[in-house]
């Protein structure tokens, strides 16, 4: 049985590498949580995408496509009966990703996909993920890896699909459906609920980053820091926070 593994972002890569798990890896260069993911078919969502990143990250179209789409399209070309590990943490931009990868997936009901955790020994460390990983603990979680049912690939479809269509009434009731491949799902679903208050005030990171910047030095190295400490279970990296904060101190 071939296997591949997915990993959300470049950043595991070098030590994947340095494991016996063998070296099939697929990247997921994305940040799902970020803009806009409305379209009517894939083609037209990489253009939504591409001219998304463009003006919020500054990357070209053609670098768009050649470094995180055609990673993607991999996912096309797979064989039959595949076992697929996805290497993805339990913060909401990782989780955001991995439903959208799982809907890609599910068109082939021959793979095996299995959910790789990380192994997590303190409860204050569950939103760092692999951050503190080791060759011993990346081994350690692929062995602990849980394979998805049917029941399981439903449900991230599900996810994906109201996560899309913005549709937050959905999204709270999937997020009560108890899988194993799903760890903290409610609490996750809730976080990104929060971000769209019904009063139609700042969202829960905004609301958390003005008070930090409020009660500290207020230089983003330490807005940063704190905001992860308090919201790590946001996974926004700094790109995604300096637009806030820049934003915020350009109407104080």
């Amino acid at each position: 049985m071939p296997s591949y593994h997915i990993l959300n972002g470049d950043c595991l890569v070098v030590l994947f590498n340095q494991t016996n798990i063998n070296q099939d890896i697929i990247i997921c260069r994305e940040c799902l949580i970020d803009g806009n993911v409305h379209a009517d078919s894939i083609a037209d969502f990489w253009k939504t995408r591409a001219k998304f990143i463009g003006s919020a990250y500054n990357i070209s179209t053609e670098e768009y496509f050649s470094k995180t789409v055609s990673e993607f399209e991999k996912l096309n070309h797979l064989p039959d009966n595949s076992e697929i590990c996805l290497w993805f943490e339990n913060d909401l931009f990782c989780q955001i990703n991995m439903w959208f990868i799982i809907s890609l997936l599910a068109v082939n009901p021959t793979h095996k996909i299995f959910r790789v955790f990380p192994v997590i020994e303190n409860n204050d460390d569950i939103w760092k993920g692999f951050g503190n990983a080791d060759i011993e603990k990346l081994e350690q979680a692929y062995n602990s890896k849980i394979q998805f049912g049917p029941e399981d690939i439903e449900l991230g479809k599900n996810l994906w699909t109201a996560y899309k269509n913005s549709d937050l009434v959905k999204l709270k009731e999937l997020s009560k459906t108890k899988s194993s491949c799903f760890k903290y799902l409610e609490e996750v679903c809730q976080a990104h609920i929060d971000r769209f208050p019904i009063d139609k005030s700042s969202g829960r990171p905004e609301k958390t980053i003005k008070e930090i910047i409020e009660n500290t030095s207020g230089e983003f190295e330490s807005v940063f820091s704190e905001f992860n400490r308090r919201e790590g279970i946001y996974g926004l990296g700094d790109l995604q926070i300096k637009k806030i904060y820049d934003r915020l101190l350009s109407i104080r």
